[in-house]
């Protein structure tokens, strides 16, 4: 198996003279989640959809664990699960028989055990003997995703999973992708919620009228970098006193925001420094905290469209 587990290169999507989908090329590794960004419109469902062969491309190529979409179509296909828009079950048989049903279709052979397997990782096997008209929203995205690995794909393609889900839904699905992503399957996923797609992404790719304009790891975007200046707030005892012992060592910005905390901005191993030089000038040091860019800024950062995002 190969360590690339989508690889898209030049994808291009034109309809009459406009181009929805221009020249976009990114790899998603084994065992990572990689999130698509952009506002309504940018092509994001437009890409999925070319990805899992629902529309055709006008150009590019899609390679599915290094098996190309051209000249392998079924040995490429084998290898993705998908849930484009919500999933479709039949409501009037429980939950085992539609998993038994799309078992049956599958063009790999899948044991039986197979299906309590991927019902235990969804959490659902207390639920496969109800029919699926009672289940809840959140319950059939969880059924969704079952079907969808039920014949062990190597990619897991997902549009909006989390559309109508409750906050505790939409942490469940959170983690059940995390926990797949950790048993090395490899996850695209597409959704507005940023929010949620700070948490959930190892990368992601922004999408911007139907270009790609960025492609970043959550870390670089949240973490800590080390050469990278960050608004660093201390608690102490005396903001004044602070500022001023500081101010006579280093050549730092420094503010107050009430009389107990200041704000220096300082690169992250600066921190320890600015912290010896205050107990050493009689402040006493409570807390250091810091503060860290959230991927909605970043977006808003990259995009001219940011406000039409909704984020909850």
């Amino acid at each position: 198996m190969s360590e690339i587990a989508l690889s898209v290169k030049g994808l291009t999507k034109q309809i009459r003279s406009k181009k929805i989908v221009d020249n976009v090329s990114f790899e998603v590794k084994k065992g990572e989640i990689f999130g698509l960004l952009g506002p309504n419109g940018a092509g994001k469902t437009t890409i999925i959809r070319m990805i899992v062969s629902l529309i055709k491309r006008t150009s590019g190529e899609v390679y599915i664990s290094g098996k190309s979409l051209d000249e392998d179509f079924k040995g490429a296909m084998n290898e993705i699960g998908a849930i484009v828009e919500n999933p479709e079950f039949y409501s009037y048989m429980t939950g085992y028989q539609n998993l038994v049903h799309y078992k049956r279709m599958s063009r790999k052979e899948i044991p039986e055990e197979k299906i309590m397997e991927v019902a235990g990782l969804v959490k659902l096997e207390g639920a496969l003997k109800q029919k699926v008209k009672t289940y809840s929203l959140g319950m059939r995205q969880r059924l969704g995703v079952a079907q969808a690995i039920l014949h062990s794909p190597f990619l897991l393609v997902l549009d909006e999973p989390t559309n109508g889900l409750d906050p505790q839904g939409i942490r469940e699905f959170r983690d059940y992708l995390r926990t797949l992503a950790a048993s090395g399957v490899s996850v695209l996923v597409s959704s507005h919620l940023l929010s949620e797609m700070e948490l959930m992404c190892d990368r992601y790719a922004i999408i911007e009228k139907g270009k790609l304009i960025h492609i970043e790891t959550m870390e670089e975007t949240t973490g800590i970098q080390n050469n990278s200046l960050r608004d660093i707030i201390f608690t102490t005892d005396n903001s004044a006193m602070a500022i001023q012992a500081i101010e006579k060592q280093f050549d730092f910005a420094v503010s107050t925001m009430d009389s107990s905390r200041i704000t220096v901005s300082a690169a992250y191993e600066d921190a320890a420094k600015i912290n010896e030089t205050l107990v050493k000038s009689g402040c006493k040091v409570y807390e250091i905290a810091f503060e860290k860019k959230t991927l909605e800024e970043r977006f808003l950062e990259l995009t001219n469209h940011g406000e039409e995002v909704e984020n909850k």
